[in-house]
């Protein structure tokens, strides 16, 4: 099997996170919990100016290698990995996040793990023609038979995918969405997941 896996809130909590951090650089405090959409920029009611900043610094190397891992991720994708399978950990991160992104996966014990960074958002500064880079097109050519993603704005990269089961990390940003079709599939953990694939 082949399995899709966001990295962004599915393998570390990013979101909260950011949450310290517009508290540090703003004095704005939404705590994890009130963070109601995915564009944090319209969650923490961010300029233009400061929602750059926020993700300036975010994506600093030593503020990546911070994030705490979301429970559950590493164990259960490792013995996905035993078991034979292909894991592709996709981001919509900018490439700048690679370096950094691959050491943490390797630090918490995900060198298996294949890593791109995809580009979702037309970024200017996405370097092409890297192994680890994909652009949509690319990206459109591969298939998975599960996908792990907390974000409604990404669903519509499953599309060209009828039959993909995606199973939903539960986060307060999505609780409100409704899902696509029956093929999402709503969890609350990684070992509610593990459990939903193995019985399905």
């Amino acid at each position: 099997m082949r399995y899709y896996i966001d990295y962004d809130d599915c393998l570390c909590e990013t979101a909260r996170a950011f949450s310290e951090i517009a508290e540090r650089l703003f004095g704005i405090t939404v705590p994890y919990e009130k963070i109601r959409y995915f564009n944090l920029q319209d969650s923490f009611q961010l300029t233009d100016e400061e929602y750059e900043q926020l993700m300036v610094e975010g994506h600093r190397p030593e503020v990546l290698m911070s994030y705490e891992e979301t429970p559950g991720a590493v164990r259960t994708i490792n013995n996905w990995i035993d078991k034979g399978h292909e894991i592709f950990i996709i981001t919509g991160r900018p490439f700048s996040a690679f370096d950094a992104s691959r050491r943490w996966l390797d630090e918490h014990g995900l060198e298996r793990a294949k890593l791109f960074c995809l580009n979702k958002y037309g970024r200017d500064s996405f370097i092409r023609n890297s192994d680890f880079n994909l652009e949509l097109e690319d990206y459109y050519r591969m298939s998975f038979d599960y996908a792990i993603e907390d974000s409604p704005a990404a669903f519509k990269f499953f599309q060209h995918l009828p039959d993909l089961k995606v199973l939903v990390y539960d986060r307060p940003w999505n609780q409100e969405c409704e899902l696509p079709t029956g093929n999402y599939i709503r969890c609350s953990d990684w070992n509610s997941i593990s459990e939903w694939i193995k019985n399905n």
